[in-house]
């Protein structure tokens, strides 16, 4: 099986607000390959972020592929929204409502890549009726809501069931929370492929944690 590349995500929760677009640009030219926009609400998880608005803000500012997390519920009628504003790829959380494959199919609907996201105590085996609609599963290595937190290893488990399940299917199993030079590698040996790192990236030169995450993972193999 081809190895996937390895993709470093850095999530703008982080970032300082007051120079988000500076922030993003830095993003850029350090290396990172997505930007991980996380979507929180105060109702599915215990805090709010930001929404379409900064996203339209931030589009022109890069080149970069969106890939939006939505932890939001519902999801469904944002979608559109989200889409609009510049979204590469849409992650909806498994938890999030009841009809997943609706949503799926809504997000594909609107010409953009697809995710599902499932928060620590979710079995991989949700996913096992939809993967063929899937470009991507997140494995959430925190409780979703806030940065700074630490990885919870016993998703290890999880994100190497997620490999099984995918086999040969071009689904890219991204990570996020916790994410450093010491619990990256172990995430990319059990089989992601997409790290989804904040504090650890936005906290100094962005392009010297980038390239650390990377180091990291490639001593690792």
């Amino acid at each position: 099986m081809t190895q996937r590349p390895l993709r470093i995500a850095p999530s703008i929760l982080a970032a300082d607000f007051a120079r988000l677009g500076d922030e993003v640009k830095a993003i850029e030219s350090g290396g990172a390959d997505w930007v991980h926009i996380d979507v929180m609400d105060g109702h599915f998880v215990p805090n709010i972020s930001f929404a379409f608005p900064v996203m339209t803000s931030l589009r022109p500012h890069t080149k970069l592929p969106f890939d939006v997390h939505l932890m939001i519920s519902p999801a469904d009628p944002y979608l559109p929204q989200f889409a609009a504003a510049g979204a590469d790829l849409i992650t909806v959380h498994a938890e999030a409502g009841a009809h997943l494959d609706r949503s799926l199919q809504a997000i594909k609907g609107l010409g953009k890549k697809v995710g599902v996201a499932l928060n620590p105590a979710t079995p991989v085996s949700v996913l096992s009726h939809v993967i063929d609609r899937l470009d991507l599963i997140l494995i959430m290595t925190v409780n979703p809501g806030f940065g700074g937190q630490s990885f919870i290893r016993a998703t290890l488990e999880k994100i190497t069931q997620a490999k099984a399940l995918v086999g040969g299917r071009d689904i890219d199993i991204e990570v996020d929370g916790g994410i450093t030079t010491e619990t990256a590698p172990l995430a990319v040996r059990a089989g992601a492929n997409v790290l989804v790192a904040g504090s650890a990236i936005f906290k100094g030169n962005h392009a010297k944690e980038i390239k650390a995450l990377r180091d990291a993972c490639a001593v690792s193999a």
